[in-house]
């Protein structure tokens, strides 16, 4: 056996230090095409990569062929790119964070203070729209700084023993940037740190190239500027094809104008209570017969026929047996995502800046629309500050319309994190478990906590033995012994490793 480590991210200034411009560039094609090669090649991995580095253009060419005319894209995703993204708003980054197979770190609103710095969208271009911007956004920042204070003297006393440690008055001052934020517009500045590979990045391109928003085209065109110096052979199709571009334009336009629905088309009752719209029946014994067929060799339908006769008792035994060792880290196996379910709510920006993170479900959001109304924290209710707080969203609202009349889809800037949007979400239960395990534990941001708290309650009905522990982290203990009646078999607890939040 023989392990090498190949390669790994290196910063870019670096590597421009490491070989003078008249030798070979330094690119992540030598990698792709080394490794493309293995398949088709008597010689071992070290060989291609030292011919593939040899002759860089014969490389690139070599690239072309097997990509795009062999149709071999997996090989693309050899060719990994970090990227800073700086001074882009909280609307972009969530364009940003769309996709699946992409990892991102970004700066929170939650641990940060801000200091009110925002994107102007390019669209808004008379003065007098500029300047009502503006001042829209300046009194929404002077409400934040205000809100903070006040709810950070509020939590501090309500809190003593938390705040005598360092550590301690940071997490307490960051539930109250946590609540403050919600009144923040989705201009404010951010940054974010990607790391993709060139396949994903050639996706990326062509749904930035389809934006609404020039602010997101033109991240794109700056990112496909610099990879093309780097690595030109990766990325042969960055501009939407014909079949994109129909479904975000002509399509959309013959789908409402044929839509069969009559009567009034305004916003729908959708609420903050998530609604089950479909799920898989009898997902306990799906579980348990995809077990029994990989283990005894049968049949699955033979399999489900034998667990349809089981007693509940027996089937309840089964999964205690499954989950008689799980601990709060422990993800369950495959079999789970076999049942899935899709629900539907409405969730405000800062509960959605959370939610896009779980990109391994399949989530489909709607626009932000005032009409869907406003999260209002219930510590700015508490403290006296809900009257403030509502004159501010009514400016903002008067604004949004004046600036939709004039700009369209630019005038979202001005919305803030309190407003909301619908989303349509399915998850597998193996999905779930981890959504859950991170959602519903006591140091989660209260808004997602609580959709999350509310999606198990209906989980569980319709999935009562393999959601039998689900529950956040800081709850496994407690939801394991009332199952098991003993304390589960790690010792250390989730919650001597994180604090609990308000």
């Amino acid at each position: 056996m023989n392990i090498k480590l190949a390669g790994y991210n290196v910063e870019s200034e670096i590597l421009e230090k490491l070989i003078p411009p008249e030798d070979e560039p330094l690119t992540p094609e030598v990698l792709s095409a080394a490794y493309a090669r293995i398949s088709r090649s008597e010689k071992d991995i070290p060989t291609l990569r030292k011919q593939a580095r040899k002759d860089v253009s014969k490389t690139r060419k070599s690239n072309k062929t097997i990509i795009f005319k062999m149709g071999h894209h997996s090989v693309a995703e050899h060719a990994v790119f970090n990227f800073d993204i700086v001074g882009v708003s909280r609307l972009a980054l969530e364009e940003i964070e769309k996709f699946r197979l992409v990892s991102y770190t970004e700066k929170s609103q939650r641990y940060v203070t801000l200091e009110g710095d925002h994107v102007l969208p390019r669209e808004i271009a008379d003065n007098d729209s500029k300047e009502l911007f503006r001042q829209t956004i300046e009194r929404q920042s002077a409400f934040y700084k205000k809100s903070f204070d006040v709810l950070r003297a509020y939590l501090f006393a309500k809190y003593p023993e938390r705040i005598k440690k360092k550590s301690g008055r940071h997490m307490v001052e960051g539930w109250a940037k946590e609540d403050a934020r919600y009144i923040l517009s989705l201009a404010t500045e951010g940054q974010v740190g990607m790391t993709i590979n060139a396949r994903n990045l050639e996706h990326l391109f062509r749904r930035f190239a389809l934006s609404q928003r020039r602010e997101v085209q033109e991240i794109g065109k700056k990112m496909f500027l610099q990879v093309e110096k780097v690595a030109p052979s990766l990325i042969l199709f960055p501009e939407p094809s014909k079949f994109e571009a129909s479904l975000n334009d002509s399509f959309k336009t013959y789908f409402l104008e044929n839509s069969p629905i009559d009567g009034d088309l305004s916003l729908p009752g959708i609420k903050k209570e998530p609604v089950i719209l479909q799920y898989t029946e009898n997902a306990d014994e799906m579980i348990l017969a995809s077990f029994l067929a990989r283990f005894s060799g049968i049949d699955y339908n033979k399999a489900y026929g034998i667990v349809g006769q089981m007693k509940p008792g027996e089937k309840e035994n089964w999964f205690k047996e499954l989950f008689k060792h799980m601990e709060f880290f422990d993800a369950p196996p495959r079999e789970f995502e076999l049942p899935d379910f899709t629900f539907q709510v409405k969730v405000s920006a800062s509960n959605f800046a959370q939610l896009k993170r779980h990109r391994m479900a399949t989530l489909m959001a709607g626009d932000y629309d005032i009409g869907f109304g406003n999260t209002i924290p219930a510590s700015i209710r508490e403290n006296g500050l809900e009257g403030e707080f509502k004159e501010i969203i009514d400016q903002t609202n008067r604004v949004y319309l004046q600036l939709r009349e004039k700009y369209g889809a630019a005038a979202d800037y001005i919305l803030t994190n309190s407003h909301c949007r619908p989303v349509i979400v399915k998850m597998n239960l193996r999905e779930f478990y981890h959504f859950v395990r991170l959602r519903s534990d006591e140091h989660t941001q209260w808004d997602i906590r609580g959709m999350s708290h509310r999606l198990i309650r209906k989980v569980k009905e319709i999935m009562p033995y393999a959601a039998m522990l689900l529950c956040g982290k800081s709850d496994f203990a407690a939801e394991f012994e009332k199952v098991y009646q003993r304390k589960p078999d790690l010792v250390l607890n989730v919650n001597q490793v994180i604090p609990a939040g308000p």
